[in-house]
């Protein structure tokens, strides 16, 4: 009996091993599979530094001004396990990436955020993220500290000195999208920013200067709200219609502070208003009617709101639909094909999968023309 026994069992364990071994060799198999699918690569980010990477990465976090949305718009909000606190903290009105994807909110915190922010490279490894993406926060130095501090590929971005339709951002959204396996997605936003760019310039590329309505745009947010003095040279939305801006003849580029004085110097045929800071316009016209209604722009009624993009850096989105809305204005022949309000959707809905200029008409009251009453 024992001597049966011992057969049968011995018989059972031969049958056993071959379906181990198989059963042994179908994990490794499976292990090796998944680690061939992510393989290393060499980028050169923004800072100019060689990174190794893996391709694609699964998990990513993006810090610094504007990182996230660029995330976004290569489609890339799956593959995002943490984001910073002013991302959860501040309200979403403004920034239409947040808007479009508010289940950001409820990810894990990976540090402070802010434009002048130190990153947290605690709080950034532990939710283990593939990649770091970075801009504005470090230089080439701290990038490669942050990375030695965390062990993780830190991949520096710029939004460049344009924003709206500079190269760095299309170098930036190409360098997501081939690490993130979004390769064709990234080169379809790069693709439609430049269509934009081509149409809003063929437009107007050929009225004379002297037929162009001189045009002003004030309370435009830099580190905080701002009045009507608060303006910029080469305001992208003008620059990209070709538009005639007044602030333009100072000879300097970017945000300007200006008197007064200057501005009725200037008289310009038709003012904007960004709807960021038009309740201190408005109060302030409580103030100084007398001063507003000196403006040739308000005397004919040629005052309008655009909507503030500036919030976390560009929001490029809206950048370029203020400058279709400015377009219509301006050359209402030239843009007579263009109604606002559609074109922004269509530009949210690319960009970011949803139409949102409903709501940000909600919360800034749309495009519009401004009307002064007496106080």
């Amino acid at each position: 009996m024992r001597m049966k026994a011992f057969k049968a069992m011995a018989m059972l364990f031969a049958l056993l091993v071959p379906i181990i071994m198989i059963s042994g060799c179908g994990a490794k198999t499976t292990k090796q599979e998944e680690a061939a699918a992510v393989q290393k690569t060499v980028v050169t980010d923004l800072a100019g530094r060689q990174v190794q990477v893996p391709v694609p990465a699964n998990k990513v976090v993006a810090i610094g001004p504007g990182a996230l949305r660029l995330v976004c718009y290569v489609k890339g909000v799956s593959k995002v396990v943490g984001v910073e606190n002013v991302e959860k903290q501040w309200p979403s009105t403004g920034r239409p990436y947040i808007l479009a994807y508010p289940e950001l909110k409820d990810l894990p915190a990976i540090g402070p955020g802010g434009p002048n922010s130190t990153p947290d490279a605690e709080k950034l490894a532990k939710v283990q993220p593939d990649v770091i993406f970075v801009v504005s926060l470090v230089d080439r130095a701290q990038a490669d500290e942050l990375q030695a501090k965390t062990n993780i590929p830190v991949v520096v971005l710029s939004y460049g000195k344009v924003a709206t339709f500079d190269e760095d951002v299309y170098k930036s959204l190409r360098l997501i999208g081939k690490i993130i396996g979004r390769e064709e997605r990234a080169q379809e936003v790069i693709d439609y920013m430049q269509k934009c760019q081509q149409d809003l310039h063929d437009r107007t590329k050929d009225i004379p200067a002297d037929k162009k309505p001189r045009v002003y745009v004030g309370a435009l947010g830099m580190k905080g709200a701002h009045g009507i003095e608060s303006t910029q040279a080469k305001y992208p939305p003008f620059a990209a219609i070709n538009a005639r801006n007044v602030v333009d003849e100072t000879g300097k580029t970017g945000s300007v502070m200006i008197d007064r004085e200057k501005l009725l110097s200037w008289d310009p045929d038709i003012i904007f208003i960004d709807a960021g800071g038009l309740s201190l316009v408005l109060e302030d016209y409580k103030k100084n009617p007398r001063f507003y209604q000196s403006l040739r722009a308000v005397k004919t009624g040629q005052v309008y709101s655009l909507m503030p993009y500036n919030y976390y850096t560009t929001n490029i989105d809206t950048a370029i639909a203020d400058a279709y809305f400015a377009g219509k204005v301006i050359f209402p022949e030239k843009f007579k094909d263009i109604d606002p309000a559609k074109k922004a959707d269509e530009i949210y809905q690319f960009l970011l999968g949803k139409p949102l200029y409903e709501q940000m008409a909600k919360d800034y009251g749309g495009f519009r023309k401004l009307e002064f009453q007496n106080p």
